[in-house]
């Protein structure tokens, strides 16, 4: 009996342990995304699905968070709130060279990038009847300019500067998050919505969809002196036929979407993450339309401001898209 006992005490002990190892192995993590209509939060959806297809090498557990966008999920990465995010590749510059928004928090040395996602041009959709063929025609409009923290506020906040706009400028200024503002827009509440957002977007169908609306162009010389000032900038076009009444391309700018963390989030971690979404690529494109032009090369290397994490740096290496 006294064997039989101490056998049982044993077994129990091993299962024990093992769930006690299993448990230490498990990690979690969550990424900050933006609102439920833009792309970012089906990014994050995307990033976690393929994630939780491969657990069973690595064991984590990948959530995704709607939150206010760019600005927030920088500023959640910097305090620790958040272990990776997406945000457009000019706030990752200016968070990580602590300029622009970021200035007052200073540098945030500790930023890293994973990998490049979807490009976002600037957007500006406005009434068919608000009398708005060009980005100046805003000037004395209702415009929603977008909530803090979101990176479209803060984009549109640079093109006023551009134009030596204030806030007063406009007949009206709304701060709605990006599940609102097209509603807003069809309810005439505003005359027109800005948005930095890869296409086509949910949003952006949801007016053009229940109301007539036109897409604006964002060009010229303001424009241009932008580009060539700011390497995170680039010229960029929204294909016409994209949207309901809509027939023709768009001249604008943009940036790109990016994933990013922080220095302290566990390498294997960022290394198993980014080996799912690369050796499952096929399955990544078709998840989102905005993700079908993207090459494995382009996200491994391009508008990447901030220095690459360690584990995405590894697998990259590996994969023999970087030296």
């Amino acid at each position: 009996m006294a064997r039989l006992a101490a056998l049982i005490v044993g077994i129990f002990a091993l299962a024990a342990g093992a769930m006690g190892a299993g448990a230490q192995e498990r990690q979690y993590v969550t990424i900050g995304t933006g609102g439920l209509t833009g792309v970012y939060y089906p990014a994050g959806g995307a990033i976690c699905a393929l994630t939780r297809k491969t657990r069973e090498a690595h064991n984590i557990r990948c959530s995704v968070e709607s939150t206010g966008g760019s600005i927030f999920n920088l500023n959640a990465l910097r305090q620790g709130e958040l272990q990776l995010g997406v945000a457009q590749s000019d706030w990752q510059y200016h968070a990580y060279k602590g300029t622009s928004q970021f200035t007052a928090a200073g540098p945030m040395e500790n930023l890293r990038s994973v990998f490049s996602l979807h490009p976002e041009p600037f957007t500006v959709l406005a009434r068919a009847d608000a009398g708005i063929s060009s980005f100046e025609d805003l000037k004395g409009k209702r415009v929603n300019i977008g909530n803090p923290g979101s990176g479209q506020r803060a984009t549109m906040e640079v093109l006023m500067k551009a134009y030596g706009w204030e806030l007063g400028d406009f007949l009206l200024a709304s701060e709605l998050v990006s599940t609102e503002q097209s509603m807003a827009l069809c309810d005439n509440k505003v005359d027109a919505i800005v948005f930095a957002v890869g296409h086509p977007s949910g949003s952006i169908q949801e007016a053009t969809t229940t109301c007539e609306t036109r897409l604006i162009n964002v060009n010229g010389p303001k424009v241009e002196k932008l580009i060539a000032e700011n390497s995170f900038y680039a010229p960029a076009t929204i294909p016409g036929g994209l949207y309901q009444g809509n027939p023709d391309d768009v001249q604008t700018f943009g940036v790109a979407a990016t994933l990013v963390s922080t220095a302290e989030v566990d390498a294997d971690v960022v290394y198993h993450l980014t080996s799912s979404v690369f050796e499952n690529f096929g399955d990544f494109r078709k998840l989102h339309p905005a993700f079908q032009a993207l090459t494995k090369e382009g996200m491994a290397r391009h508008a990447l401001t901030a220095p690459l994490h360690e584990g995405a740096a590894r697998y990259f290496k590996e994969a023999g898209l970087i030296e």
